[in-house]
């Protein structure tokens, strides 16, 4: 009986492989951005899942380029240093204490974790911040919040060097601003901007729901631009999925081909969206 149900599993397995072959052609030398979210990173088994579903797209001809958050390791952090926070308008204000344990956590603990464990799976993962190579040039957000900053220019060559290489980008978002100030950048607006700079073929936005909600509850699979101003404006779309959404819609006039925000916390999230006929998540693209 069990060899039976072994045989069930490998048929299975190979006739995965043989439907995902045109999705394997689509997207041989796409580049794809993913988002990591802090919340999407999960246990130790989550993070090496990731890491094999970025090798296998590596392996297959697509050129991932990974933008990462932290903000629950960070909160930790800050707690554990006894470091308090200010906010504004419900946002973080980024003094001087905490962009040094900001910066710690994310291009030191995070990025590194996430390398470490793409390497360990065979990939050729390289850690960066926004501030490695002229990356991303950032200017102040809002002088309330300190050093907190929205993308001005983004540098691709890195990236695309490194992606020819066949290398795995991980980037952390930190910016410099154009006086030599270290900045903070929220993950998702680092990742719609890194993406529009590429011209990717996907933003993949990575976390802890399962995709844009209509009224009733139910996650919607294909939108459009307009229907996301539409069903934001109706405030279907509110709290913390807007900054997400208008992160896709940024990345789309950047010449981004589609968005997609979908659950990171998932198995194979990644490759069920790019190989499978059904996707996952909502997958947002220009009118």
């Amino acid at each position: 009986m069990k060899t039976q149900d072994m045989n069930r599993d490998w048929i299975a397995t190979a006739s995965t492989l043989n439907k995902a072959l045109p999705y394997l052609q689509r997207y041989a030398g796409a580049t794809v951005v993913i988002k990591l979210g802090g919340h999407a990173m999960g246990s130790d088994e989550a993070m090496e899942e990731f890491a094999r579903d970025v090798v296998l797209m590596r392996h297959v001809g697509v050129n991932p380029v990974i933008v990462h958050g932290g903000g629950p390791m960070i909160n930790a952090k800050l707690d554990a240093l006894q470091i308090k926070s200010e906010f504004v308008h419900g946002k973080r204000v980024t003094d001087a204490a905490t962009m040094e344990v900001v910066e710690m956590v994310l291009s030191g603990l995070v990025n590194k974790r996430i390398v470490q464990a793409i390497n360990r799976q065979g990939g050729r993962a390289v850690g960066l911040s926004g501030k490695d190579g002229a990356l991303i040039t950032c200017t102040q957000t809002h002088p309330e919040l300190g050093f907190v900053g929205t993308p001005d220019v983004v540098n691709p060559r890195l990236l695309r060097d490194l992606g020819e290489k066949e290398y795995i980008p991980v980037i952390a978002p930190l910016g410099a601003g154009h006086a030599g100030e270290t900045f903070n950048i929220n993950g998702d607006t680092a990742a719609g901007a890194v993406a529009a700079a590429l011209k990717a073929d996907r933003l993949l936005l990575l976390t802890d729901v399962a995709g844009v909600k209509n009224a009733e509850g139910d996650v919607l699979t294909e939108l459009s631009a307009t229907q996301i101003r539409e069903m934001t404006a109706q405030g279907i779309i509110a709290g913390g999925m807007i900054p997400k959404t208008e992160t896709a819609l940024d990345a789309l006039q950047g010449g981004v081909r589609a968005a997609v925000i979908l659950d990171g916390r998932a198995p194979n999230a990644c490759l069920l969206e790019l190989f499978t006929e059904h996707g996952a998540g909502s997958i947002i693209r220009a009118d």
